[in-house]
């Protein structure tokens, strides 16, 4: 994206923002409309940078595309024993364990013992925290690869997902912010493992709230944690991050930014439809940010679409203005003895590689994994690669004694062999 082109984003962003003052309708459905689509894409890791044509040739097609994949995709699919936990302000908070299997059909048996050494896992829980404006869906491939051969914990952050609208934000008009995050994942985990060991995994802001849980509940990590995996995440400093936008335009943009997060927050149902509108521009937007590989299969593309965009706008402006404000870095020392994967995405622009290395320097035993080709949904661009780290992560807190492969689940890649 040319610095002529973030100024022009800085522009429309600033037409909202003065359309709101002015209460000018028509102008502010369409300044919204544009400003809701860049401002909710940058929040949720992405920024403006996709052709032009792609707004106006061939619209119909890519709309049937998406109405195709929407209706076959497999993805997102799974479901395990739902239950409810409840925040400290009352926020309904949905999950979904997964437990292991009782006794392997012969046919899944010598494959899990091949795969990891013996039937019986030690009894270790891995809870999945998932990242800004996903759900636990997004870890489908690593839930679909480690179901019945680990008992494991898949959540929706407070108003993401199946889990309900903050209460403290809808009730008290309180921000959101990190620390919260970390006492609601201590909900979950007092309502779906009371006792026994827990590895953590957490992406982008899951890894944050992992950060946060750690900061706040020391004992818990000290006495029942035995290990932890942080996907491209980052512990502080991420308001230095510029999304891939030259210096000119992340000033710009960051200087109007309050002023728009607080309009969109007004009208977040005119925002709603303009993001509707411009589909085509948010799709392309969101591919470009979320991956780096060109042959991603459309159906994963489009599952990532689907889950960022059923985030309403004012949860994605509720949120954004927390991650200015995170800092854990120091939380980070409750983890040092312990099994620590910590793996990123190498052309990450939300939040870049040397985040992740910098979490690994202060945990030298930590095993760091950038992976190349990959963008910010590593988990779902390269699943086998995060697969396989995260068992190599249980060998190594003794659920499991060998590490895994992902049979039917093992690349999201639509290039045919040579």
């Amino acid at each position: 994206m040319s610095e002529s082109s973030a100024e022009v984003v800085a522009d429309v962003a600033s037409a909202a923002v003065a359309a709101s003052a002015a209460g000018a309708a028509g102008g502010w459905r369409r300044a919204t409309g544009i400003a809701g689509v860049a401002i909710g894409v940058v929040a949720a890791g992405a920024a403006a940078g996709v052709a032009l044509e792609r707004m106006t040739v061939g619209r119909g097609i890519r709309q049937k595309a998406r109405l195709a994949l929407d209706s076959a995709g497999p993805y997102g699919s799974l479901r395990g024993m739902p239950g409810k936990a409840f925040a400290d302000d009352g926020t309904e908070l949905y999950y979904e364990v997964d437990d292991l299997d009782p006794e392997p059909a012969p046919a899944t048996g010598s494959r899990r013992r091949r795969l990891f050494g013996r039937k019986a896992p030690a009894p270790v829980t891995v809870v999945f925290s998932h990242g800004y404006c996903l759900s636990q869906d997004s870890w489908h491939f690593q839930r679909a690869a480690l179901r019945g051969v680990v008992r494991t914990v898949h959540w929706d952050q407070r108003s993401h997902g199946r889990s309900g609208r903050g209460v403290a934000q809808t009730r008290d008009d309180e921000p959101v912010t990190i620390e919260q995050l970390g006492r609601d994942l201590k909900a979950v985990i007092d309502a779906t493992v009371p006792a026994g060991p827990i590895v953590l995994v957490g992406h982008s802001m899951g890894g944050m709230t992992v950060m946060a849980l750690a900061d706040q509940y020391p004992e818990l990590i000290r006495e029942r944690v035995v290990g932890v995996a942080f996907v491209g995440t980052s512990s502080g400093r991420l308001g230095e991050v510029n999304y891939g936008l030259p210096v000119a335009g992340v000033n710009a943009v960051r200087r109007v930014l309050p002023g728009v997060l607080k309009a969109l927050g007004q009208r977040a149902d005119l925002v709603e439809k303009g993001r509707r509108a411009t589909a085509d521009l948010f799709a392309g937007i969101i591919k470009r940010y979320s991956f780096a590989s060109r042959d991603v299969d459309p159906a994963v593309a489009r599952f990532a679409e689907r889950m960022i965009e059923s985030t309403p706008i004012d949860v994605v402006a509720e949120y954004y203005p927390a991650f200015n404000d995170h800092d854990k870095t120091e939380a980070l020392a409750h983890f040092a003895d312990l099994p620590v994967l910590v793996l990123a995405g190498v052309q990450d622009l939300v939040t870049p590689s040397e985040h992740s290395e910098a979490i690994a320097d202060l945990m030298p035993d930590a095993e760091l994994v950038l992976v190349p080709d990959a963008g910010h949904l590593v988990m779902l661009e390269h699943p086998e690669v995060v697969t396989d780290r995260l068992a190599d992560l249980l060998t190594r807190t003794g659920a499991v004694p060998a590490g895994a492969t992902v049979k039917g689940y093992g690349s999201t890649s639509t290039a045919q062999p040579g």
